[in-house]
């Protein structure tokens, strides 16, 4: 398996530090609001990341955690005149459950930051031991970034060019501009956690550092996790400070394989919250199935920018329904238990770095063989069961096409509906078992007038919206 090193910046081939087994840790979602596309695209990056390392045989340990400690968290709480519990809680679940819609496995592990305070706290211990970092006579703690000489190797910038920390976090007490604080002492009664440093919170970047050697780092290795991602806007400084944590207070570095998906555009325009184009993905899960959501955002390779625009999404759509359509026309059937030179193949395009340009390509051709020989040898049962395979391991190694195929076509019609639908198709099932074809057809043409069309089958009667 291949994985573009964002740190090297090529592909390397993919060597875990234990045979077999893989450590993946994943930047989470500070829960204070709804999650947006971005963060739909990272997670699906990374659930097909994990889906493809399991199908390549590893035993996969991923971990992506959530910050439920931060200025934003306490802001909203004061704005809603809720307990900080209560913001992270309801966000948390509303996550969990938008992430579950658009078909991302839950991770192994989901350590929390208010879960992870003593780790926090002994990593700065061994930091300020090292002398890699300093107290201030405000309470303050920070990294001294002029101690670590391989400061800036991770995103290769110049810290004369871009300060970018400097002026996010100026303090007068700091050494240097770039000094990031790993504990803020805090005094004007908001949220504070006792320490041996004061009352005080733990800087943001320090949570991952601390929870990845909690979780996921095991003595005498080389490095704490085999891969570490993260959205390409971690990169710095983000990435670049808990990998300067972790080197300097353990014998270890974090992470052997670096990687970073792209941004999400709305329209041609960077997604941004200040900017007010930030797209929820509560808002896309009301007009679009979440699997269509997750098709179109896997359609282009993970380290792209992604321009997400309602024209692409419906072409996207009317790929998968290519799926389905071939599903449906197998539907009942058993899969075989046949490796397929298809699977083979798709794999092996995946393990090309996620190439799902290639992967997508590979099932195109897969569907319109399958097509052509079910309208020409339709009663070859073997290779059918084979297709079934075929589809039945997409949706293992990428996450779509597991619906069933009638009901994917009923997305957008509200439950009352499809109740009422499904109550007139036992009430027709009944008059054709007594003979009553006036009322059969009665009952068929008030069915159609819903807008749906009706496939009877030997497995039942089906409907889909027209």
């Amino acid at each position: 398996m291949q994985i573009y090193d964002s740190v090297q910046k090529n592909k390397r081939e993919f060597i875990p530090q234990e045979e077999g087994k893989v450590s993946l840790y994943v930047c989470g979602p500070t829960v204070y609001d709804d999650a947006h596309l971005g963060h739909a695209k990272s997670a699906l990056v990374f659930d097909l990341l994990t889906r493809v390392l399991r199908a390549e045989g590893y035993d996969v340990t991923y971990a992506r955690n959530i910050t439920d400690i931060d200025d934003k968290i306490i802001k909203k709480a004061q704005e809603q005149n809720k307990s900080i519990k209560e913001i992270t809680d309801f966000y948390t679940l509303a996550f969990h459950k938008e992430m579950d819609a658009i078909g991302v496995s839950r991770p192994d592990i989901e350590p929390k930051a208010t879960e992870s305070l003593e780790a926090m706290t002994q990593m700065i211990q061994k930091l300020i031991d090292a002398g890699h970092a300093y107290r201030t006579s405000e309470g303050d703690v920070y990294f001294d970034t002029s101690s670590d000489a391989k400061y800036l190797s991770l995103s290769k910038r110049v810290q004369e060019e871009e300060d970018k920390q400097g002026r996010v976090e100026s303090s007068g007490q700091k050494k240097n501009a770039a000094d990031f604080a790993l504990w803020k002492s805090v005094k004007d009664g908001s949220l504070t956690f006792d320490s041996a440093f004061g009352a005080g919170r733990p800087g943001w970047h320090l949570e991952c550092s601390a929870m990845i050697e909690k979780h996921l780092a095991k003595e005498g290795a080389a490095f704490a996790v085999d891969i570490h991602g993260g959205g390409a806007d971690l990169l710095f400084p983000h990435h670049e400070n808990e990998a300067a944590q972790t080197r300097c207070s353990t014998n270890h570095a974090l992470a052997n394989y670096w990687m970073h998906n792209g941004f999400v555009n709305i329209d041609g325009e960077k997604m941004s919250k200040s900017l007010g184009n930030s797209f929820f993905l509560k808002d896309a899960l009301k007009i679009y199935d979440g699997e269509v959501l997750r098709f179109y955002l896997l359609g282009t390779h993970y380290r792209s920018n992604f321009n997400f625009n309602t024209q692409d999404l419906e072409s996207s759509k009317k790929r998968l329904d290519k799926i389905y359509r071939l599903k449906k026309r197998l539907f009942g059937l058993s899969e075989s238990e046949n490796i397929t030179a298809f699977q083979t193949n798709l794999l092996d395009a995946l393990g090309d770095d996620l190439n799902v340009s290639a992967a997508l390509a590979l099932i195109d051709e897969m569907l319109s063989s399958a097509n052509e020989t079910l309208d020409t040898t339709g009663k070859h049962k073997e290779l059918k069961r084979d297709t079934m395979a075929n589809l039945a391991y997409i949706e293992k190694v990428l996450g779509f096409g597991g619906k069933n195929p009638f009901e994917y076509f009923q997305f957008g019609m509200d439950e009352a509906t499809k109740a009422e639908i499904d109550a007139l198709i036992i009430k027709r099932d009944e008059a054709k078992k007594a003979k009553d074809f006036a009322a059969s057809d009665s009952i068929r043409d008030t069915i159609l007038a819903f807008g749906v069309s009706l496939m009877d089958t030997p497995n039942g009667t089906f409907w889909e919206k027209v």
